[in-house]
């Protein structure tokens, strides 16, 4: 991929700020806050809900210059972030933490924080307070839950809080141990039939939208056809009501391994590389930094520096020659002074 900046159509530099901003309609025209509200219209226009995931200031705020219509704080933080194998090992404060970061770089995105493994699963009551945290500390707009019929309760009470819910079912990360790995989920008559229960329980229970992760394409069009609020899918085909990727994924900067629902729409990562093998060759090399990196300081200023230097290097050669002349005397002075300190008082009277 090459590094060189082309001009776009605007006569900003091509993939700049201001040249996404202007060539996006969406995210040019787009002024307003995304909310629960607005995922409702769009899916009932037909429109298609773009989001995506993502966990820092600086990719939240390419989601924002985008146009993307949501973000996800994910709880796959714990791996492509902290480096964990699995998404269970991420803990709420980590969360909250990341989730601070994003609402910074993101103003109009509908934002959603991820309930991580364990903050939730114990009952309604865990539920409500992670979700508050969410909402309250970190300044997200809605929380995530994975499960269908089973978290039916704690959906119940996030939503009665006042707090809205996106569910999410098919192949559930926190659940990777009792899938018995990454599986495609809903292959099967008996498991398909199960996911759209668990579909209808979430709407039921009072769910926005619902993610739809690795599940056959004509399923999730056929659960997307039953349900009155968007589908998010990823892995699920074109015909949800919306799309989510993980940020890193398709940005091509998170390659320890690609499912096959993953388009990389970049290289960054091996952009990276190159450039970090680049800048350490020109250190190296001592060709970094260049003249036109550093700052100038005026003939005057630099003459005065030295004299003023000058002059403190003739006193302090001064003092340490008077130094040498009466350092003896100092010393014993000083020798005699801490002798005394240390006998302490006289105690033969």
């Amino acid at each position: 991929m090459s590094t060189q900046m082309g001009t776009g159509t605007t006569g900003a530099p091509a993939g700049s700020k201001a040249e996404v901003a202007t060539s996006s309609a969406d995210g040019a025209s787009r002024k307003k806050k995304v909310t629960v509200r607005t995922f409702q219209k769009m899916r009932d226009r037909g429109e298609a809900i773009t989001m995506v995931t993502a966990y820092d200031f600086p990719t939240a705020e390419l989601a924002e210059d985008s146009g993307i219509d949501s973000i996800l704080v994910g709880d796959s933080l714990a791996m492509v972030i902290l480096g964990h194998e699995t998404t269970l090992s991420v803990t709420m404060d980590e969360m909250i933490h990341h989730a601070k970061a994003v609402r910074r770089g993101a103003r109009t995105p509908l934002l959603v924080g991820d309930l991580p493994f364990m903050s939730y699963q114990v009952g309604p009551e865990d539920a409500l307070r992670s979700a508050g945290r969410f909402l309250q500390e970190a300044g997200m707009d809605a929380v995530k839950l994975e499960g269908g019929r089973t978290v039916v309760p704690q959906v119940r009470a996030i939503v009665a809080a006042g707090i809205p819910v996106m569910g999410h079912i098919g192949l559930t990360p926190q659940s990777v141990h009792a899938l018995g790995g990454w599986r495609v989920q809903g292959r099967s008559p008996e498991a398909a039939s199960a996911l759209l229960e668990d579909a209808l329980a979430l709407q039921a229970a009072g769910c926005f939208s619902i993610v739809l992760e690795s599940v056959p394409t004509r399923l999730a069009t056929a659960i997307t056809e039953r349900l009155d609020i968007p589908t998010i899918g990823i892995g699920a085909g074109p015909h949800t009501s919306g799309q989510v990727l993980v940020i890193h994924d398709l940005l091509g900067l998170f390659d320890r391994f690609q499912p096959k629902f993953v388009k990389r729409f970049a290289l960054l990562g091996a952009d990276a590389r190159t450039a970090l093998a680049a800048y350490r060759d020109e250190v190296v090399a001592r060709t970094f930094p260049g003249p036109e990196h550093g700052y100038a300081m005026t003939d005057e200023a630099w003459a005065g520096f030295e004299l003023e230097t000058a002059g403190r290097g003739e006193e302090q050669r001064g003092e340490a020659q008077s130094g040498e002349r009466n350092g003896t005397g100092r010393t014993n002075r000083t020798d005699t002074e801490g002798a005394g300190l240390d006998r302490g008082p006289d105690r033969s009277k």
